[in-house]
């Protein structure tokens, strides 16, 4: 009996066996999008110019244009980030997880994303995913209410690279052992069951955090505290990498690639921050100066504190510095004073340090340290808004903050702060087991030993001497 089922488990690994399988396996998402595809045959398209440009103003829309794309950059910026911190057998597959987001999630917010998200609320909790199916309605609807110079098609594919760039940031979390079709399956239960409802509840007029007076500029809530939890939850489901329990772990490939990520994702920051202003207008330049503010002063301050524990400079703490400021700044930009981002950045980069510090002594394996640096410092950012805020910045602050004498605000950003928490942590567990019960989450040992880029791409930077192809 033991023979046979030694010779079914090596039939079972089987190289020809498991591509064989695999591509049976390809068939259900593939006969999926077919039927997305016959379905937009019979999906009518409305338009409505007269409804649709109301009040349309081409200075904001021109701008928003641009701060869309500049959202979009910050996907490919996060690519480089990642994949130049992990080792020199993983930089294609982690760059591709941030790549195929762009593809996934762009064809899911058309058919269903955008309805969840900003429909008609159902509840308060999440929106009517009919309302806007395949975006047939969009161009005969009115622009949103809070982007009232903006057409909602404007809106909507500016919402869109939020929504993108949300589950590419949980990927450093996981790098260096997920299996890249389990990946994409996870992607969308996280876009669908995580994302579309905290953005209802927090960006909706009828979301229940809205209206309880929870301010979030950008996603400090919506985007990075989503993914910052769900990273914590991936690195404690999916357990150690193979080369991280013997302490093994390979330097990072490429530092020059985390300097280019940096510097896209930091100039895509400003799209994301005053763009969210839907207008170019004082507003817009306001959250402009306290994002590069902010990302200025924690890459200052975390190569400072690294001098404090004897470390020489590194261009990779100057750079995680920079990204955890504008992570933190990222919900207040819009509400705070330019020296309030001073502190912001600041506070944002200590408390981050030394998160991350206490990870490296423990057996979590969070591989780029994503909870330290988007849950803890959107968090940090969610508190300081609550303390900041003021409407002297921004007339639709109602309360302000706790700097100001006010209690009500920061109270309510406490509330919030344990709600989606625990929401996005847990519901990101359950969405893990849930991928894990339909294709395992994790690369064989001997994949993990190979490396994803080989075992889960076919491809490599690395020729078989291990020299890096330039």
């Amino acid at each position: 009996m033991f023979k046979k089922l030694k010779i079914t488990y090596i039939f079972a690994m089987n190289k020809p066996f498991k591509r064989m399988v695999n591509r049976k396996l390809s068939i259900v998402p593939f006969a999926i999008l077919i039927l997305v595809n016959i379905i937009a045959l019979f999906i009518p398209f409305n338009t409505d110019p007269t409804v649709a440009n109301e009040g349309v103003n081409s200075g904001d829309t021109a701008w928003m244009l641009a701060a869309t794309g500049l959202v979009l950059l910050m996907s490919p910026g996060l690519a480089f980030f990642y994949g130049g911190m992990v080792n020199s057998k993983n930089v294609i597959s982690t760059m591709l997880q941030s790549f195929v987001a762009m593809a996934v999630v762009s064809v899911l917010w058309v058919v269903i994303g955008f309805g969840l998200a900003f429909g008609d609320t159902i509840g308060g909790v999440i929106g009517n995913p009919t309302q806007f199916a395949f975006f047939g309605n969009v161009m005969a609807t009115a622009p949103w209410s809070l982007a009232p110079t903006i057409p909602l098609m404007m809106f909507a594919f500016f919402q869109l690279k939020f929504a993108i760039i949300t589950p590419a940031l949980i990927t450093g979390a996981f790098a260096e052992r997920i299996k890249f079709t389990s990946y994409v399956l996870f992607l969308v239960l996280f876009s669908l069951l995580i994302y579309a409802p905290l953005a209802h509840w927090t960006w909706h007029p009828e979301g229940f955090l809205f209206k309880l007076g929870v301010l979030d500029f950008a996603g400090g809530t919506v985007v990075h505290m989503s993914a910052g939890w769900a990273a914590l939850a991936s690195a404690l489901y999916l357990k150690q990498r193979k080369v991280h329990v013997a302490e093994s772990a390979l330097p990072p490939a490429n530092i020059p690639y985390v300097l280019l990520g940096t510097g896209l994702l930091w100039f895509g920051w400003f799209g994301f921050n005053a763009g969210s202003a839907f207008g170019a207008n004082g507003l817009a330049a306001s959250a402009f100066a306290t994002t590069n503010t902010a990302s200025a002063a924690a890459a200052f301050t975390w190569i400072l504190l690294d001098a404090l524990k004897g470390k020489r400079p590194s261009a990779l703490g100057f750079c995680i510095g920079a990204v955890v400021g504008l992570v933190a700044i990222t919900p207040a930009a819009g509400y705070v004073t330019i020296p309030a981002s001073i502190i912001i950045g600041t506070v944002a980069a200590a408390a981050s340090n030394f998160v991350a510090e206490w990870r490296a002594r423990t057996t979590l394996d969070d591989t780029l340290d994503v909870f330290p640096c988007h849950g803890v410092g959107g968090m940090v950012g969610m508190i300081m808004t609550g303390i900041f805020a003021t409407n002297t910045v921004n007339s639709a602050v109602a309360d302000n903050g706790l700097f100001y004498g006010e209690f009500k605000l920061f109270t309510n950003h406490m509330i919030a702060l344990v709600v989606v928490s625990a929401f996005a942590f847990f519901g990101s567990l359950l969405l893990l087991k849930i991928t894990d019960l339909i294709t395992p989450l994790r690369v064989s040992e001997s994949e993990e030993k190979e490396g994803l880029d080989k075992s889960q791409h076919g491809e490599s930077l690395v020729h078989d001497g291990g020299v890096l192809v330039h």
